[in-house]
């Protein structure tokens, strides 16, 4: 089920986001988090913009969310978007769903972008984004430096069709 992200949910979100912290690049993050940490941002996010959870029997398998991209006042229709799964049930479509629900409610919130910032090589990644009709913008080499290696990051942008502002 997918439903509206509450605090309760930051123990087990954190254990998700933890794991890629501490062994991948998705994220250029090098020290875990803790509960506290993702307290406050669920209730930073939530002010704003949404945050949902994908649960099955007690359990989040994964997370998204939108967040603001840039700080300047012309950039307040655009967003970044954010999605994690568990590490140890990919290919479940988990992914897809929360990206359904999540874009279509900032469609209804009538955002005009939404930005995916991705680290490189990360197939997984690019592929959902870019089933959603999202295009790759940008590539910026060797910006992010974890594990003792240089990271590219790409940017993937979804323009909504059907918004004017």
């Amino acid at each position: 089920m997918i439903r509206q992200v509450q605090l309760k949910d930051a123990k087990q979100i954190v254990a998700i986001y933890n794991y890629y912290v501490l062994n991948s690049i998705v994220t250029f993050d090098k020290t875990p988090f803790l509960e506290s940490d993702f307290v406050a941002r669920i209730r930073n996010i939530q002010k704003k913009y949404p945050f949902i959870v994908y649960e099955e029997n007690d359990t989040i398998l994964g997370y998204a969310y939108a967040n603001k991209w840039r700080e300047k006042p012309a950039y307040k229709q655009t967003v970044e978007s954010t999605v994690y799964v568990k590490y140890n049930i990919h290919n479940k479509g988990i992914g897809t769903k929360l990206y359904t629900v999540l874009l279509n409610e900032l469609l209804a919130s009538n955002y005009h972008t939404v930005v995916g910032g991705l680290s490189l090589p990360n197939d997984a990644s690019i592929k959902l984004h870019e089933n959603f009709g999202f295009k790759k913008v940008a590539h910026f080499k060797e910006v992010g430096f974890k594990f003792d290696n240089w990271v590219d990051v790409g940017f993937w942008q979804l323009k909504f069709q059907n918004t004017n502002s």
